[in-house]
């Protein structure tokens, strides 16, 4: 859980619902929120509605192996003209003490015309286990339509963690994702929005901090098929010891699609030698009425920045620590919910080191 934030909350330990362990709160009438396979059951022709919705199974070859094996995962439905104002939160914990597991949950997310939701999705497990977690959220938001989206890794460090996060946007509707990856031994996002309607706005946030061996891909895809869309994609790593990262993005704009605001920013920081990461921002542009851009940066933490800080008290670590803190909090700050905000900032913190120097001095 999320200190200071009351969510509805879902969890699943090795892909499948726990209700023990969740707690539902009072939902608005027509808000539905349950495990899928429940949902299955009681709810199945509104489930079929929506679900699959168009994937390219022989293209995306984990969105098809979770096809093949899921058991379970999250349904939220949120009709007309609802607003749920209590973020729903979904937990994936997986343990394996004796042997290796692979878990694949299967989210279905749908937000109806005029109603604004609020969703995290959380990935954990239990240390020093290797387990495969392959999981397919799909989010559907109608017109006018408002979303705000959090996802937080922290899977074991010697963890596979393949993650699909399919958008579909209608008319004037919104979303903004914030996506933060700490854990993970192998970890590979693939973020892919479709864009069908005028006026629509997305905002995809991300924040990749990883060290030792780990290595965390990010792919990301927008597809801009009507006119008057933005889309913005802001993305930060910091890399250490030696850590491997991947920054594939993707804005692909329709020949029709006039008016287009695109932005795509990715920034890197590599706190050793040992560290790489490759960074490949991308545009395809078959409109011409559009203001698109795109770039990248790669650097290592500025000596005369550690110089000043040193200069004011702080020792060497203390001061690279404070550095990467501030590389880091403009990510953090878009995010709208502060107990989760406070939460990110808390995980960071215990990951830099000399953090108890650093809590003392900020």
């Amino acid at each position: 859980t999320i200190e200071d934030l009351k969510t509805s909350l879902l969890v699943f330990v090795n892909g499948r619902f726990d209700a023990e362990l969740s707690d539902i709160e009072d939902l608005p009438e027509g808000v539905i929120v349950q495990s899928l396979a429940e949902a299955l059951q009681t709810n199945g022709d509104l489930v079929s509605e929506h679900f699959p919705r168009g994937q390219e199974y022989k293209d995306e070859p984990f969105v098809a192996l979770n096809t093949g094996m899921m058991e379970d995962g999250a349904f939220v439905y949120v009709p007309a003209g609802k607003i749920l104002e209590t973020p729903v939160h979904l937990v994936f914990f997986t343990a394996s003490p004796s042997a290796p597991v692979g878990v694949y949950p299967r989210n279905l997310i749908i937000v109806g015309e005029n109603s604004q939701a609020k969703l995290i999705e959380t990935y954990a497990g239990q240390d020093e286990t290797v387990y495969l977690s392959n999981s397919v959220t799909e989010l559907s938001i109608a017109e006018n339509g408002v979303v705000d989206h959090y996802k937080i890794q922290r899977e074991s460090a010697t963890a596979f963690h393949m993650a699909t996060f399919q958008v579909f946007m209608e008319r004037a509707s919104a979303l903004t994702s914030h996506a933060v990856a700490l854990g993970g031994g192998l970890v590979r996002n693939d973020i892919n929005a479709i864009l069908n309607g005028e006026g629509v706005d997305c905002n995809f946030n991300g924040l990749t901090v990883i060290g030792d061996k780990q290595h965390v891909d990010n792919h990301l895809r927008i597809d801009h098929n009507k006119p008057h869309c933005d889309s913005k994609e802001f993305y930060k790593g910091v890399y250490d010891g030696q850590a491997r990262g991947v920054f594939s993005g993707r804005i692909f704009v329709a020949k029709d699609a006039q008016k287009t605001d695109a932005k795509q920013s990715n920034m890197n920081l590599l706190l050793s030698e040992d560290a790489q990461v490759d960074t490949k921002p991308q545009l395809e542009i078959f409109a011409d009425d559009v203001k698109c851009t795109h770039g990248a940066t790669i650097g290592q933490v500025e000596a005369e920045a550690v110089f000043y800080l040193r200069s004011r008290g702080l020792d060497e670590r203390a001061a690279r620590s404070m550095l990467i803190q501030a590389f880091a909090a403009e990510t953090i700050e878009s995010m709208k919910l502060e107990p989760i905000r406070a939460s990110i900032e808390r995980l960071l913190f215990d990951r830099l080191p000399n953090s108890e120097v650093l809590r003392e001095s900020v």
